[in-house]
């Protein structure tokens, strides 16, 4: 009977030495790594035009926008890598990571949908900065935002989304143009 590996637990800090040198991206969740998925042309293509649009709302108002390879660090429990951040605040504290998004992006694919849905949303929405997190379905051509509002997040699905720190309305038609 063959024996199994195990893994231990290894501490945030540890995770970023590792990640500057590694070859391979990684996601850090409570203690583990794990390596990402690839992504398909479509899904980057839609996060592409999403990063496009809101670069224009960025600019103006001082605001970055990330891709796929800016981490976010929500304290010392994760590091992600959304699809596409948007920081209206001051800049990084680390020239690696953002930790104060105002909006965030995941695309949906089926190697990373039941993440993207749980636990990146309970860890995301923890983020204090946080007005919206938007799942994007490339498949059914919509959207899931989540948005803060003084009672806490609500959900709201459809062709368009508010994006609030942008001031800015995302459509479908721009979401999606192939």
């Amino acid at each position: 009977m063959e024996r199994m590996l195990a893994r231990k637990a290894q501490s945030l800090e540890a995770y970023l030495s590792e990640e500057e040198r590694s070859p391979v991206k990684r996601e850090f969740y409570r203690g583990f790594a794990y390596a990402m998925a690839g992504a398909s042309a479509l899904h980057n293509r839609v996060a592409l035009n999403i990063a496009a649009r809101f670069l224009e709302a960025a600019r103006s108002r001082g605001c970055r926008v990330y891709m796929s390879d800016m981490k976010l660090r929500i304290g010392d429990e994760a590091v992600y890598y959304p699809d596409v951040m948007v920081v209206c605040q001051e800049g990084p504290p680390n020239p690696y990571y953002e930790e104060a998004p105002c909006a965030l992006v995941e695309v949906l694919s089926p190697a990373t949908e039941a993440i993207d849905r749980r636990e990146k949303r309970a860890m995301y929405q923890g983020l204090e900065s946080l007005q919206v997190y938007l799942l994007v379905d490339p498949e059914k051509r919509l959207f899931l935002a989540y948005r803060r509002t003084p009672e806490g997040f609500v959900e709201e699905e459809g062709k368009e989304v508010y994006i609030p720190c942008l001031d800015l309305t995302l459509t479908a038609e721009e979401a999606f143009r192939l």
